[in-house]
């Protein structure tokens, strides 16, 4: 159980996620042992707002091969975390 310092990750950047980001849904990676309970402590520490709802999926990383050698490889495998904030709350994360 990793303490809520390292439960997040890194946030998700990408189309989809600032699409959803209009619906107060923010998707970041967050540690693979990490459960909703403390995804929900995390995010609430960490940006100071109230979080509705938390879904989790896991992802298997592809494989891949060496273009020189063609040694076959694997990325790794990642946990995501969308996070549901409760309306009228926002993380300026993204925002200038």
């Amino acid at each position: 159980m990793p303490d809520l310092g390292n439960v997040l990750v890194r946030p998700v950047v990408s189309e989809k996620t600032y699409g959803l980001m209009e619906q107060n849904v923010y998707v970041f990676i967050v540690h693979p042992h990490a459960n909703k309970l403390e995804i929900r402590r995390a995010v609430e520490e960490a940006f100071g707002v109230k979080v509705d709802n938390v879904n989790t999926l896991n992802r298997r990383g592809k494989s891949t091969r060496n273009r020189r050698t063609n040694v076959p490889g694997r990325r790794a495998d990642t946990k995501r975390a969308f996070v549901t904030l409760h309306s009228g709350d926002k993380i300026d994360l993204f925002e200038s």
